[in-house]
């Protein structure tokens, strides 16, 4: 009996912390979402690029980071899939020897 009070204290307190983890993951992940997406061509050098999935407000885009911002731009843009594939390809051929 003794055990059985020890085991759901236990279980009370893991389910604590991973509800309070859960909850504290998607504040933070809320907050640095993109909500709405740009469409104007991005002319400045891409330093990284990062995919973003719609959920919660968050809406589908990709991500370009510059040296003074990031850009939540619509993935639907042409410009925004060349602009991608121009970051892969340098960093393909800088690898390549």
């Amino acid at each position: 009996m003794k055990t059985q009070k020890i085991l759901m204290r236990s279980l009370a307190v893991a389910l604590t912390a991973s509800v309070i983890w859960t909850v504290t993951a998607v504040a933070d992940n809320v907050e640095s979402c993109c909500t709405p997406v740009s469409t104007p061509e991005l002319t400045d050098p891409v330093i990284s690029v990062r995919i973003q999935f719609e959920s919660l407000e968050c809406q589908t885009a990709i991500v370009f980071k510059t040296k003074e911002r990031e850009l939540c731009s619509d993935p639907k843009q042409l410009w925004v899939r060349r602009k991608v594939m121009q970051f892969f390809k340098s960093k393909v051929t800088k690898q390549t020897y």
